[in-house]
């Protein structure tokens, strides 16, 4: 059957249409959405390098931060975004592993996006409130030991690096406590400073400033290695407590079907942030650390999500925990 010249015309319209968008992309401002409240470290993170891409890309980047349901509605929000590279996410271990372990999602944290570059990786840290009769971790596991659910910890949400965090410790030093439940980092913090709550298992960066004021205590990292600004906190395996780690890790991505020169643009704009030493001095000064650039790769970023998915979804699950 002969096709109509018109519809051929057109089919040749739309594919041109197709390629101009991604040759010119962006014409626009990008929005970048953090699925977290303001002021908190991945948001922290979105607006240094944003910062900085908004001149590579000669366009706004505009962060909008999307809260709820554990971070799943800012993820779900992008998920299900037009995939021409004019919505992107921000997120974190969190929102894109431990949240839709537990949450009825829509969507697959790894199918439904197309990834674009890892970004700098925190520790975690077992931390607590200045009252608390222990100043070691071995000092800790006993006094928790010794007193089952007598302590309370924070989780910032079902599923959120703190409970999971906080699960696996008592899982790995055969102690007990309680949970209580947050909606953020910042008010967490502030109980914890105010011994209202013993313990967190807090991203490293929140607490640097209160550690060094004296105002709560550091009892071990949940890292392969010493966190350098608080070097006198060991960690866990140094005590013993072995295959306890887990990264605070962050990774940018966009809708699924998003066109790769699209993708690679935005790469290459968080690559050029990230290899400015102003931008690494900022990070640095949070605490955190930049991957290799082999490491920067939206292939990299695919492959380490899976892995974290592939070690920590069984764990989650086996751990019966319930979305409140």
């Amino acid at each position: 059957m002969r096709v109509p010249t018109a519809v051929i015309a057109f089919a040749l319209a739309l594919a041109s249409a197709a390629g101009a968008s991604a040759d010119n992309y962006p014409s626009r401002p990008v929005t970048m959405v953090v699925p977290f409240a303001a002021g908190g470290p991945t948001d922290t993170i979105a607006r240094i390098i944003g910062e900085h891409m908004k001149d590579t890309l000669g366009q706004p980047v505009v962060i909008e931060s999307v809260t709820g349901a554990g971070a799943t509605i800012g993820v779900g929000r992008v998920a299900g975004a037009a995939p021409d590279g004019y919505m992107i996410q921000v997120g974190n271990w969190s929102s894109n592993v431990g949240s839709p372990a537990l949450y009825p999602v829509s969507w697959n944290p790894v199918n439904d996006f197309e990834p674009i570059a890892r970004l700098p990786v925190s520790a975690l840290m077992i931390v607590g409130k200045t009252s608390l009769p222990a100043n070691t971790i071995q000092e800790l596991i006993a006094w928790l030991k010794a007193n089952p659910d007598k302590a309370t910890a924070v989780s910032v949400g079902a599923g959120s690096g703190a409970h999971i965090c906080g699960l696996y410790f008592m899982d790995k030093t055969g102690t007990k406590f309680q949970f209580a439940q947050y909606r953020g980092g910042a008010p967490a913090m502030g109980d914890l400073v105010g011994n209202q709550i013993d313990l967190m298992c807090a991203e490293a960066s929140q607490t640097l400033a209160h550690v060094r004021g004296g105002k709560m205590k550091a009892f071990a990292v949940m890292g392969s290695k010493r966190w350098a600004p608080l070097p006198d906190v060991p960690t866990m395996e140094e005590v013993g407590v072995i295959g306890m780690r887990i990264e605070f890790w962050h990774g940018m991505w966009a809708p699924k079907g998003t066109p790769k020169d699209v993708v690679a643009k935005l790469n290459g704009a968080v690559i050029k942030a990230l290899d400015d030493p102003a931008v690494q001095k900022r990070v640095d000064a949070l605490g955190m650390s930049i991957p290799g650039k082999a490491e920067l790769t939206p292939k990299a970023l695919l492959d380490y999500h899976k892995a974290e998915l592939d070690k920590w979804w069984p764990i989650i699950k086996a751990a019966g925990i319930k979305v409140q």
